[in-house]
């Protein structure tokens, strides 16, 4: 099992998950963050502090989640320290709908 970030990160980045995280799987985009799948220890202390209910667990290696979080967490670089959410996340917080529109996989 391993915990994972999907969509609802994407314009928000809060990174309070990152700060308590006790093995620092976590993975810097632009515009989101992501689990690496394979250091993940499945302790959870991560998911009750997203504000934005973006980490849950699966072991399903199918889920595009897991996908998507394995291949990027081996793009980016590694995060280890909170810092201040994304400019303008308000008017991302708590969107429902799918985001994943508005995913960056590289600076422009």
């Amino acid at each position: 099992m391993s915990y994972l970030v999907d969509d609802k990160c994407i314009m928000c980045k809060h990174t309070t998950c990152v700060e308590v995280c006790p093995v620092d799987c976590f993975y810097e985009g632009p515009n989101m963050l992501v689990i690496n799948p394979n250091e993940c220890i499945d302790c959870g202390v991560c998911e009750p502090e997203c504000p934005e209910e973006a980490i849950f667990q699966t072991d399903d290696v199918n889920n595009k989640w897991y996908k998507h979080n394995e291949y990027f967490s081996e793009e980016w670089p590694n995060i280890t320290e909170q810092k201040e959410p994304m400019e303008g996340y308000e008017k991302y917080t708590l969107i429902a709908s799918d985001k994943t529109h508005l995913f960056k996989a590289k600076d422009d």
